[in-house]
């Protein structure tokens, strides 16, 4: 019922930036809230960033100050814009989506950072 397409991901050297997509597309009830996991090889998949659909807005310690996550309610899509890359940010990112206790999950997109 509901898709999430997700786009942004690459390869950058360390410091450098990249914004990262995901829109949304089905039946989304309006009260949701859209998050960015990541999980690096090996390693368990561990929370990014989340916003409300209100606006609200949560970060993991390790990205704070370094990533922004924000959202278009008309486009339903949510963006995370990664400044100051580091090599340990690097990962399969995954968008998801909760709404009337439903979970949904995009693809991943791979983000390498690396000289």
């Amino acid at each position: 019922q509901v898709q999430l397409v997700e786009s942004g991901g690459g390869l950058v050297q360390p410091g450098g930036s990249l914004r990262l997509s995901c829109a949304a597309s089905g039946s989304i009830f309006s009260i949701n809230v859209m998050s960015w996991y990541r999980q690096a090889p090996g390693k368990q998949r561990e929370l990014v960033a989340a916003i409300t659909s209100g606006g609200t807005t949560n970060y993991a310690d390790s990205v704070k100050g370094r990533f922004t996550v924000s959202r278009d309610n008309a486009k339903n899509t949510v963006y995370l814009q990664m400044n100051s890359l580091k090599p340990e940010d690097t990962a399969v990112y995954y968008c998801k989506l909760v709404t009337v206790g439903v979970s949904h999950w995009g693809q991943g997109t791979q983000v390498t950072v690396s000289s």
